[in-house]
């Protein structure tokens, strides 16, 4: 089980109640809900950030580990057609509710809980990261120009590439006619995302617009060994 510590915070992972009951709690504060539960969370390893002295939790998320045969009991398969990466050959883990504390300011909390993800996909020999990945609100054109970019620079390769499924999208890839401006594109993409992206992640060509989460997400997907070797060697330093 995955456990150490990393300057101000400890990792730690679990499948019990108390866990997931920890998790819950930050959660429905994150994402404005009186609770945030799902039937996923039974299923799920939760990874738990720490502050070390406090001990109050900061950050956290789940991870589900599936087959390509069992890509559609995953939480994405609500939202988009998989029947693609169910032909995926590898082992394959889907990352969920990511979130941090909004008081917590410090940019080590995410690093830290990238090294704890690196951790699990090491210790599990995972192929492929997938989840969802969410912009605030439902308003696409505040982000036109991150959508624009995605378009150009990072859709999912056409063999793995999701389908249509949700009622109610957005069809960046074919609606956004304008040319990214880079800067500003960066500046509104989700600090999740960005990560993803920076380890060659790619998108669906479509955004789900979810009015129940107040949110605008597209399916990320990053497979393992595409990620640029100087970005795995950090992630490994920090999962130690």
């Amino acid at each position: 089980m995955i456990s150490f510590e990393r300057g101000r915070y400890s990792v730690s992972a679990g499948t019990g109640a108390e866990a997931v009951a920890e998790a819950q709690a930050l959660r429905a504060v994150c994402f404005g809900r009186a609770r945030d539960v799902d039937d996923f969370d039974a299923a799920c390893t939760h990874i738990l950030i720490h502050e070390t002295a406090s001990g109050r939790l900061v950050a956290c998320f789940r991870m589900l580990p599936l087959s390509g045969a069992e890509i559609a009991q995953s939480y994405s398969a609500q939202f988009y057609n998989l029947d693609a990466l169910a032909r995926f050959a590898g082992k394959m883990v889907e990352m969920g509710r990511f979130c941090v504390d909004p008081a917590v300011t410090d940019p080590d909390v995410l690093r830290v809980a990238w090294g704890a993800m690196t951790a699990y996909v090491d210790r599990e020999e995972i192929e492929l990261l997938f989840g969802c990945s969410s912009f605030a609100g439902t308003d696409a054109g505040a982000y036109l120009d991150a959508f624009a970019l995605l378009r150009d620079r990072h859709l999912a390769p056409p063999r793995w590439r999701p389908g249509v499924k949700a009622a109610d999208v957005f069809r960046f890839a074919d609606e956004v006619a304008r040319k990214p401006d880079p800067k500003r594109a960066m500046q509104h993409m989700p600090p999740l995302l960005k990560t993803y992206l920076l380890m060659g992640g790619w998108v669906s060509d479509h955004a789900v617009i979810d009015r129940d989460m107040n949110t605008l997400h597209v399916f990320t997907g990053v497979e393992i060994g595409a990620i640029p070797p100087a970005r795995k060697k950090l992630l490994r330093s920090v999962a130690g």
